[in-house]
């Protein structure tokens, strides 16, 4: 079986060195496979931000291609390659450290906004908390494992996660989940829903999570918690 990325770049090279048919309406299935394979790409690179010399691409995968003598040497080529992984690095980096700057002003704006709303407590952590409904049963230790139902969200509303959507409680130690949860956890009855609004060092901190909880992200929960076990 051909790699995945080995038969991107078969088809990537299929396209490039036709370049009559970029215009033409892809009809039969390898065409429109190939067409697929080549937006994939492309739409890879800009997600990453590569900024590629598209005729040198396509040079260097014809010349790969037809076995002839390179433009540049092995060596320039392994020189090259380094010192351009370095550059996107940095590049990746900047942008990284930009957008998590951007997510910790974002968050603790919110949170100083949120804390004054009516029913919001403000624990000495920075942990903030309203109470939906409340119940009477125990009070979990650090040490337990719990059932809750819950749901995320980030301050602009997306979700991320929810046991609510899956129609499945979800089990787990009260001192295994992000610090913010732990806490939480630890003030709540059996029976209590409570919404937490949970600063980035109570949650992932500079780490990002899946495509949606990016570094420094400040986050909301529903937490129904139903049973201790």
């Amino acid at each position: 079986m051909i790699p995945q990325h080995r038969l991107k770049t078969l088809a990537l090279a299929c396209l490039f060195t036709l370049p009559t048919l970029a215009s033409a309406q892809p009809e039969s299935i390898k065409e429109k496979a190939s067409y697929a394979l080549g937006i994939d790409i492309a739409t890879s690179f800009t997600k990453q931000g590569i900024d590629l010399d598209i005729k040198n691409v396509i040079d260097g995968i014809k010349d790969g291609l037809s076995g002839k003598e390179t433009a540049i040497s092995k060596s320039e080529m392994a020189a090259a390659l380094s010192e351009f992984k370095k550059q996107l690095i940095a590049q990746q980096q900047q942008i990284q450290d930009k957008q998590s700057s951007g997510n910790q002003k974002a968050g603790a704006d919110f949170l100083a906004a949120n804390k004054i709303k009516e029913g919001v407590i403000t624990l000495k952590s920075g942990l903030q908390y309203k109470v939906i409904k409340s119940g009477t049963g125990a009070i979990p230790k650090a040490t337990d494992k719990v059932t809750t139902h819950y749901r995320g969200t980030l301050i602009d509303g997306t979700e991320f996660d929810s046991s609510y959507s899956r129609n499945k409680p979800t089990t787990f130690p009260v001192n295994g989940v992000i610090s913010g949860w732990t806490e939480a956890l630890q003030l709540m009855h059996v029976g209590d829903k409570w919404q937490l609004f949970i600063p980035a060092n109570l949650a992932y901190g500079k780490r990002a999570v899946g495509d949606k909880i990016m570094a420094n992200s400040t986050l909301i929960f529903e937490i129904e918690l139903l049973k201790i076990n």
